[in-house]
């Protein structure tokens, strides 16, 4: 089958390698319909995640219909179409009765890396390097899908792939980002990034009653899909000081709570703050902490900062300001299985934007290197790559 690899830093081709196969009575193969390429999945393309492979198949966002079962009494039946999250769960381990899937306790086949890591393990995930668990991922014909009796959501009847793609991440991430705000009404919500989770982190705060959003960008594109988002107010970082602009909207109060949703992939963007940022990024090998910085700044005394953008490793954290200003900081991977229902809800009421965010459609795989350097270096508009393959 067709598959898009990564094969070193800026190295993605698409190759021809193996089927997948049935390893357990839990499995199901699909055969991907639709798959998407993510802003985490630059993360890999820029060599900021530990444990990459050569020849590993990447994505995490895909679904598709159901060609192989692993038991002839499985949940799943063949002829299904699935969205598939992210992150794969056993369902039976403590985090997943508390509904903590992103840190199942047994997904992860590579746990005892992620224990050496991060002190305990987490869910495994599709296509995101052996650190969890080493799983192919979807940009590909066929994914093989583990624990599919769980996590994997059967399509309602009527909602196409296009609908319910962005199930499998980045509408889950956005509103969870969202979500940890604690939004009650009328509060300000400050978003740096308007990126893909951006974009639905916008959405998110809106339906949850924010009455003032702020989104932190600079890519004409991304500023024009954070207006119709639901953005109240744009700052340009490269040609605003983003803490005095909010402090003007907010007429001196702050935002009550902030968003990263840019995580380990942030500009260092101008003015002292970056360029500090951009020097320890060439001293210390720590990843790009310039937006969280900002954002732990901008949010008001007792706010939230949620942070739904991904890091992968250490970065140096202003505990003063956190201390001092008594804030809560939020984050962690999606845990996607709990929103499948009540976010679907929201598509099938028309409550969500799930198409303008798509500036690329392709039907073919072996674009997906080229594809993945228009997404990354943000040319010829690209806001977010979809591949229908069936």
């Amino acid at each position: 089958m067709k598959a898009l690899c990564w094969h070193g830093t800026n190295d993605i081709r698409c190759d021809t390698v193996d089927d997948p196969t049935i390893e357990d009575a839990r499995d199901v193969i699909i055969k991907v319909t639709s798959c998407a390429i993510c802003g985490s999945d630059l993360h890999l393309m820029d060599g900021l995640m530990p444990t990459m492979k050569s020849g590993d198949v990447l994505g995490h966002e895909f679904m598709g219909e159901v060609v192989e079962v692993g038991s002839p009494d499985h949940k799943l039946k063949i002829g299904d179409r699935i969205v598939v999250p992210f992150n794969i769960n056993c369902g039976e381990c403590r985090m997943c009765k508390m509904g903590l899937y992103s840190v199942c306790q047994r997904s992860n086949r590579n746990g005892e890396m992620a224990v050496k890591q991060f002190g305990y393990p987490t869910a495994g995930l599709f296509g995101y390097s052996h650190l969890t668990g080493g799983y192919w991922g979807g940009q590909a014909e066929y994914v093989r899908v583990p624990m599919a009796d769980v996590a994997p959501m059967v399509v309602p009847e009527g909602m196409t792939d296009d609908d319910v793609l962005f199930l499998t991440d980045i509408f889950p991430t956005g509103y969870q980002g969202a979500e940890q705000c604690e939004i009650k009404g009328g509060e300000t919500v400050a978003v740096w990034g308007a990126g893909p989770v951006g974009y639905f982190a916008i959405q998110s705060a809106k339906i949850l009653g924010a009455e003032r959003i702020i989104a932190i960008e600079t890519v004409p594109e991304r500023i024009a899909l954070a207006r119709k988002a639901g953005a109240t107010h744009i700052i340009d970082f490269k040609t605003e000081d983003v803490f005095e602009r909010i402090k003007e909207i907010t007429h001196g109060e702050g935002a009550d709570a902030v968003i990263d949703a840019v995580g380990m992939e942030a500009d260092a963007a101008h003015g002292q703050g970056g360029i500090i940022s951009a020097i320890k990024e060439k001293v210390v090998p720590l990843q790009r902490e310039y937006v969280l910085a900002s954002a732990i700044r901008a949010v008001r005394p007792g706010g939230v900062v949620s942070v739904p953008g991904v890091y992968g490793g250490p970065v140096a954290v202003d505990m003063g300001s956190i201390v001092q200003k008594g804030l809560t900081m939020r984050s962690g991977q999606t845990h996607v299985k709990r929103y499948l229902e009540p976010l679907t809800k929201l598509i099938q009421e028309g409550k969500v934007d799930m198409t303008s965010l798509v500036s690329h459609k392709s039907t073919d795989l072996r674009e997906g290197p080229d594809l993945y350097k228009a997404f990354k270096e943000k040319t010829d508009g690209c806001t977010k790559v979809v591949f229908n393959l069936a």
